[in-house]
């Protein structure tokens, strides 16, 4: 190491210039100059001083911080994935809560050590002013403990939520202790960001976790003091024993507090043709130029008329009909979104209506595919990302490499991961993204609206709690190629939020922008400008609802998360849809006063692999609650830990494929919810047991290997549902597995007592 000048060398491969570190743009070729801030991992530290260079790249801001001063460079990158790089792969869907890999170095006095490089850790970008702290470019976001004493109620909740919400995920990778750790736990405004990942020692329940909370609950907000005391003693106790449950008590305590806030949402679409194309193939909804304003109430009727929605889709196909595909998506999403109604403000429900009017689009263009016989090249498709605003929550819906980012006062942030080749590599934990991007055909979609059937699509949905002033900015690739986003933000949406600039204006410019930046594409851009304000008949005092609610609730049933869902599709045919697993509405009561909530999610897998995105919770319409199943008391076939080899055919003779895989037990197995087939040869391990409403016991498995012989084989890794009795005459346990037999379950102990992550509908 030594000791130069700060300086930071210009982004642009053609430039390269050395620029003051003051300067926002290049010196030399205008190029905006990227600042990349670094945090050093912790597991192998290294000794360095402020203001010095480690391999003659990484500038030292001071404690574990780092400023990269040659961005337009390729990082370094390991031979191979290490176990400490891989768990941030995998959990890239969970950014900007989870910081992800940029670099990985060789430590300069330990062999067997490796200095890893985080990038989109919470560390300030820009200076801001927030609840009267001053945060200074390139420091460290506050910690949690740090501003939780003079947060208000529903902030505490949120953030509450966050973690609960990433519990699952972490507990998958085994790094839980990440979020037991107070110093790695940041916050920005409402965001809850990790600092980095913690490795589990040892598997960690969620004790613990109410061991952690119960030193803030003595300073929470008077508004949910008396119910997070009772959550913590109730998290300890064992009484609240599952994240889904969990989830569940946050969601009813956060609907609630939101009485406290008004919402008001305005939302601008604005499309374009761009000044090289001869046809515009993007589309949006509500019309271009369009500005529409809702201040939604408690009495207002639930419909698309009354809803924020905003809808882009940019079409593939050029000549052969990108524009029919974007256009027709719009038209079926309209017509679909028409189903939105009283019914269905519960997460499960809404959830439902979203990613079944994406299938229903996708199956409208795939027909129309069909009908004009379009083949390969010639089938015409379209990205999709959506914003609908209910109540307190954004729920976004995407499909493609159309993107959605969230703004707010601290920061920008992409809010989506790109359904490319270079996303796919990251989530399986093949490779860094720096690196992923650089390779051929690293941007080619894998999935999109009407290339493939139904079956073989997989939306992401996810939710949003709104407690700030923020925007929703979604737009095709037009604008957001090159980080068009990420350089103009602060100087063209962050006025939105101050007030300097109107809604319509800022649409404009970010067109302007695309065009004379960018210029190669269509550009389209929809903005959801969303303001909070304090409720004049809900501020003072403690919310009637939370009020009474002074012990969390223990549910009648069992609750399930849910993990949202991305699509990864192989080339040059897509890959298979996992099929989604719907939460379950659950009634909760405590004495004479019935509160209900609900926990929904889904668990998507590439191919069988970790889950890529984490769908919120919200509150459930008052529901009958449904009889809790008798349990079954005939001791089970196959004991948690068991590893089944799948090695008869069914009595008709089929060996290839004799059993399938179910989102969640179920009263009759249906078909059509039916995973991708198990065939003779394959592994199981049991994870979990259940008994379904006609008392018969359900293993959920985790598939261990397969045959690897047919494509259309469910993968290792996946997660599910089979009927014991069903399954027992075609399988024998406890036998003798080689290493290549036991797969993916040959790196891990044999399970605890789980249910498995539903991946379902």
């Amino acid at each position: 190491m030594h000791r130069p000048e700060l300086t930071l060398h210009c982004s642009n491969p053609l430039c390269q210039a050395a620029n003051p570190v003051s300067h926002r743009f290049c010196q030399n070729c205008r190029s905006w100059l990227v600042k990349r801030y670094l945090w050093l991992e912790s597991q192998a530290s290294v000794p360095c001083e402020p203001g010095t260079l480690l391999v003659d790249r990484y500038w030292c801001m001071g404690d574990r911080i780092f400023l990269d001063t040659k961005p337009g460079l390729l990082p370094e990158v390991p031979n191979d994935i290490s176990a400490a790089v891989e768990p941030y792969l995998r959990l890239i869907a969970h950014k900007p809560q989870i910081p992800q890999v940029y670099a990985v170095l060789p430590h300069p006095t330990d062999d067997r050590a490796e200095l890893i490089l985080l990038e989109q850790a919470p560390i300030h970008t820009v200076d801001v002013q927030l609840a009267g702290r001053a945060g200074s470019e390139g420091e460290l976001m506050p910690a949690l403990a740090t501003l939780w004493p003079q947060s208000n109620g529903l902030r505490q909740l949120n953030w509450l939520w966050q973690l609960a919400q990433l519990w699952l995920p972490l507990q998958q990778e085994a790094v839980t202790q990440s979020l037991l750790t107070p110093t790695l736990i940041r916050v920005e405004g409402g965001l809850v960001r990790l600092l980095e990942l913690c490795p589990d020692a040892t598997p960690v329940s969620l004790e613990a976790l109410g061991d952690v909370w119960q030193s803030w609950a003595v300073q929470a907000h008077p508004d949910i003091a008396d119910f997070l005391e009772k959550l913590c003693e109730q998290l300890i106790l064992g009484h609240i024993a599952t994240a889904d449950h969990l989830l569940a008590v946050l969601e009813q305590a956060i609907a609630a507090c939101s009485q406290t806030q008004q919402y008001q949402m305005h939302v601008a679409t604005l499309t374009d043709q761009g000044p090289t194309r001869q046809l515009n193939e993007d589309a949006c909804f509500p019309e271009s130029g369009s500005v529409s304003k809702f201040s939604p109430t408690s009495q207002t009727p639930v419909s698309l008329a009354n809803l924020p929605v905003a809808i882009v889709c940019d079409g593939i196909g050029g000549h052969e009909g990108g524009e029919v595909a974007s256009n027709l998506a719009i038209v079926t999403l309209q017509q679909q979104l028409q189903h939105v109604s009283a019914s269905a403000t519960d997460t499960d429900s809404l959830t439902q209506v979203l990613e079944e009017a994406t299938l229903t689009a996708n199956d409208a263009i795939f027909q129309r595919n069909d009908d004009e016989q379009r083949q390969e090249r010639q089938r015409m498709g379209t990205t999709l990302v959506m914003a609908l605003n209910q109540g307190h929550a954004v729920y976004l819906t995407h499909v493609g490499d159309s993107r959605a980012y969230r703004i707010t006062p601290s920061g920008c942030h992409q809010i989506t991961v790109d359904d490319d080749l270079a996303g796919r590599e990251v989530r399986l934990g093949y490779s860094l993204y720096r690196d992923a991007v650089q390779q051929p055909s690293a941007g080619s979609l894998v999935q999109a609206l009407g290339m493939g059937a139904s079956s073989l699509l997989r939306p992401t949905v996810q939710r949003f709690w709104v407690d700030e002033d923020c925007v929703f900015l979604l737009c095709s690739d037009g604008l957001s190629d090159h980080d068009r986003v990420e350089e103009n933000w602060q100087a063209q949406i962050l006025p939105l939020l101050n007030g300097s600039l109107d809604l319509a204006t800022v649409a404009q410019r970010l067109v302007a922008i695309a065009n004379q930046q960018n210029g190669h594409d269509n550009v389209t851009v929809a903005l959801l400008h969303c303001r909070v304000t304090a409720n004049p008949t809900g501020a003072n005092g403690v919310p009637p609802a939370l009020a009474t609610q002074s012990a969390p609730i223990v549910p009648t049933a069992p609750l399930h998360s849910t993990a949202l869902k991305t699509k990864n599709l192989t080339t040059p045919k897509p890959a298979r849809r996992l099929s989604p697993l719907t939460g379950f509405l659950i009634a909760i009561g405590l004495g004479g006063l019935a509160t209900y909530g609900l926990i929904q999610g889904i668990r998507w897998f590439e191919q069988g692999q970790t889950p890529i995105v984490v769908s919120p919770p919200v509150d459930s319409p008052s529901i009958p609650p449904p009889p809790a199943p008798l349990p079954n008391s005939s001791p089970p076939l196959f004991a948690v830990g068991t590893r089944i080899l799948v090695n008869r055919a069914t009595p008709a003779g089929d060996t290839s494929a004799p059993l399938a895989l179910f989102p969640r037990p179920l009263p009759a197995p249906d078909p059509q919810l039916a995973r991708p087939p198990v065939f003779v040869g394959s592994v199981l391990e049991v994870i979990s047991h259940r008994s379904d409403e006609a008392n018969q016991r359900w293993l959920g498995v985790k598939v261990c290997s397969t045959t690897g012989k047919n494509p259309s084989e469910v993968q290792p890794g996946a997660l599910g549902w089979m009927q014991e009795a069903a399954i027992a005459p075609f399988v024998t346990a406890n036998v003798s597995l080689t290493p290549a037999q036991l797969g993916v379950c040959a790196a891990s102990p044999q399970p605890l007592e789980t249910r498995p992550p539903n991946a379902g509908q």
